[in-house]
């Protein structure tokens, strides 16, 4: 058994997750895979079945229905933690890492001297022609104090980051409890890298070297204000999450939480081009339905 434990969290994209899962075994530095499989419904569990047969390193989970990018990786973390495993490296079927990628991010974890002193490594995220990827851009920590040495080392302090290639130490997570599964899409894994980062106080680090490739289909990021009208139901999880993300973090945060809803309603009066009243309406429901969303965060 290998250290480290890949989780891969899958959902009727078969052909993006032959690549994962190829790009994977070419690691430098070994690692399980673990993959999640969201009850896909094309042919990704025959393939897996059949294709990890004689393949000790790789284990299929199919979790029984979709629950969600966000039960997805709760579902796998468990699992990984349960089973021993000591670091925990989790991303989309999307995510394709460089074959240095995991060996640069256990380097970063030799340079902060182990396990104790992070909470969690996270990769530099680029869109397939190589730009950097906006949906996936870290959010850097405010005049970090005694980290020139580690910026000089490519590592950059950070307050939150996306399960698109993150690692943590096993131990992080029985501290932290795992990802809340009933966000099902949408800020899980801005919730729990500020819960370890911001609430828990743990440094966290972008690792610069480390880099990965996200398969999006276009480099953009999210904006109710002008997202295509049949995507407008999905902003419900996003308000409804941070609702409850920026709550726990006392009246400052859920100040700035009222203020970034304001500021999307603004945007929504001069940029939306249709279904204005709708697109307000997710805001406005979430603000204040939001308020009663609490869901519980589990351990193991």
């Amino acid at each position: 058994m290998n250290p480290v434990a890949a989780v891969v969290v899958t959902y009727n994209r078969l052909e993006m997750l032959k690549k994962n899962i190829s790009a994977l075994q070419q690691q430098r530095c070994g690692c399980d895979i673990l993959i999640v499989d969201n009850a896909s419904t094309d042919d990704t569990a025959r393939w897996a079945q059949a294709y990890i047969t004689d393949k000790e390193n790789i284990r299929y989970f199919n979790t029984g229905s979709n629950l969600g990018g966000a039960g997805g990786f709760n579902y796998g973390m468990r699992k990984a933690v349960e089973a021993g495993y000591d670091y925990v490296w989790i991303m989309d079927d999307d995510c394709i890492p460089n074959p240095d990628s995991l060996e640069k991010l256990m380097t970063a974890d030799s340079i902060l001297g182990g396990v104790s002193n992070y909470g969690f490594l996270s990769s530099k995220v680029l869109w397939t022609d190589g730009s950097e990827c906006l949906m996936n851009r870290q959010k850097f920590k405010k005049q970090a104090v005694g980290n020139d040495y580690y910026e000089e080392k490519g590592l950059k302090a950070v307050t939150q980051a996306t399960f698109v290639s993150l690692l943590f130490p096993a131990v992080n997570i029985r501290k932290a409890g795992l990802p809340i599964k009933e966000f099902f899409i949408w800020g899980d894994d801005i919730e729990y890298t500020r819960r370890i980062s911001v609430r828990m106080d743990m440094p966290s680090y972008l690792v610069e070297n480390s880099t990965v490739v996200h398969h999006m289909a276009q480099n953009t990021g999210s904006n109710i204000a002008t997202d295509v009208p049949e995507r407008i139901g999905r902003y419900n999880y996003a308000f409804r999450n941070e609702n409850y993300l920026y709550r726990k973090e006392g009246i400052k945060g859920f100040c700035y939480y009222v203020a970034k809803c304001g500021f999307n309603l603004l945007r929504i009066i001069l940029k939306a081009k249709n279904n204005r009243m709708e697109r307000c309406g997710v805001i406005i429901k979430c603000m204040f339905g939001g308020l009663f969303f609490n869901p519980p965060v589990e351990g193991i």
